[in-house]
């Protein structure tokens, strides 16, 4: 036996009979499908714990690590390798969104974490959770509580991973830029990589994102290092040094944070809006095959050019426009991608559009963030103008809004504007 790894097996029996990271390790692993993982490979699979204690027992025969699922079973034991989406679906009852940000260096690992942390408070995620992943990297956790049980009638559950997927893709294009400003203003710019690529040197892997696709728990021990995958406190990671993972010293923090039913429900919502309109009217265009699981209805439309039918008058506003233009309290980020996009659609100026976005805002309560909302102009600007979603019931339901039959007959806001508009011109109104 090498020394190294006499040296590791010593650490790992002596660290895994705590009895503290024993609960840790089977606290988090509740509905998850566990894999031991030993020097020569891993485990079995499917795995689970029984009790705290199965933890020490595992160690002992020579498990160096453990890892499980981000997804949520209602009985791991269950899964068969090969089941079909329909039984995933079945047997599935959650999943937590993992952000597995991972680099050779630290630092940029470091750097890349506080720009994403920063970026989903700005998305109204509250509470974050973070830790070390045992060797250079970080993994974001936010748990399936967070999530809405349903977006438009599809339920979030079966939507793994393509959801995940597309919310990943989602920070990773939002920060991107960010990442590359802060690394090269560092001391020595790019001093481990020349021609330095975010996506390639620290960006998460959507990959990684697959079905029963395994990460390490948290205080699971990291076998190449010898280092404890402890939880950090998100205010704490710049100040963060590898010497703090020594498993001898490591100091249980739940990994798991105290977040509210449908936290991330905006977040959840936004991503998708986003590659709706980024993708949408070409699924196969959208990266790695992925699709969101709700159809574009308006896909099939191609590229849409604005409508030019002269003035724009309120009174042929829909409804469910008219309604939102009131002030919502609720699902305000939806309402304003919707309003842009019905904006923009009906030819409506930028500087008239900004100024009606932003008199609309001061009627809500509370009002967006005007940073929030000057973001969305940047977004929309920078795309090709799409239609605004189509009278999905759920869709606008979700914010408090109810179209009707006449709305939906016309299946559009765009196409109920243009028809009015219409009508009453040719009744010389």
């Amino acid at each position: 036996m090498a020394f190294k790894e006499e040296r590791i097996r010593k650490i790992t029996n002596l660290y895994y009979s705590r009895p503290d990271i024993q609960k840790a390790i089977y606290e988090f692993s509740k509905n998850r499908e566990i894999c031991p993982r030993y020097f020569e490979g891993f485990g079995k699979r499917p795995d689970s714990f029984q009790y705290p204690s199965d933890v020490f027992e595992m160690a002992r025969k020579g498990a160096t690590s453990f890892n499980c699922s981000e997804e949520l079973w209602e009985d791991p034991m269950k899964i068969v390798t090969g089941m079909s989406e329909e039984q995933a679906n079945q047997l599935r009852i959650g999943w937590d969104l993992i952000i597995d940000i991972d680099s050779k260096y630290i630092d940029y690992s470091k750097i890349c974490a506080e720009i994403i942390i920063n970026f989903l408070k700005f998305h109204r995620m509250k509470n974050i959770r973070i830790k070390f992943s045992g060797s250079k990297g970080f993994h974001l956790i936010i748990p399936w509580k967070a999530f809405p049980e349903e977006v438009n009638g599809i339920q979030t559950k079966n939507m793994f991973p393509e959801w995940p997927r597309i919310m990943i893709k989602y920070i990773i294009e939002q920060t991107k830029k960010q990442l590359i400003e802060k690394i090269s203003d560092i001391e020595r710019p790019n001093k481990y990589v020349k021609n330095f690529q975010a996506s390639k040197e620290v960006m998460p892997d959507i990959i990684l994102v697959s079905p029963r696709h395994l990460f390490r728990m948290p205080y699971s021990l990291h076998e190449k290092t010898a280092l404890a995958s402890v939880v950090i406190d998100a205010e704490q990671i710049s100040k963060f040094d590898l010497k703090d993972a020594n498993p001898l010293k490591a100091e249980i923090k739940n990994f798991i944070p105290n977040v509210k039913e449908g936290e991330a429900s905006e977040f959840l919502i936004q991503a998708l809006d986003w590659h709706r309109e980024n993708y949408g009217r070409n699924e196969s265009s959208a990266p790695n095959g992925i699709s969101s699981g709700v159809k574009s209805k308006n896909a099939s439309m191609g590229e849409f050019k604005p409508i030019n039918l002269g003035e724009i008058s309120d009174k042929n506003f829909p409804d469910s426009i008219k309604k939102i233009l009131n002030g919502l309290s609720d699902g305000k980020q939806r309402a304003l991608f919707i309003l842009i996009n019905f904006f923009r659609s009906i030819g409506m100026e930028r500087n008239e559009l900004e100024k009606r976005i932003y008199d609309w805002n001061k009627k809500n309560n509370p009002q967006l963030a005007e940073n929030r909302i000057k973001a969305q102009f940047i977004q929309s600007y920078k795309n090709k103008i799409v239609l605004p979603p189509n009278y999905d019931k759920d869709y606008y339901a979700g914010i408090g809004i109810i179209p009707t039959q006449e709305e939906i007959r016309y299946k559009n806001p765009v196409s109920y504007f243009v028809k009015k508009t219409l009508q009453n011109k040719n009744k010389g109104n």
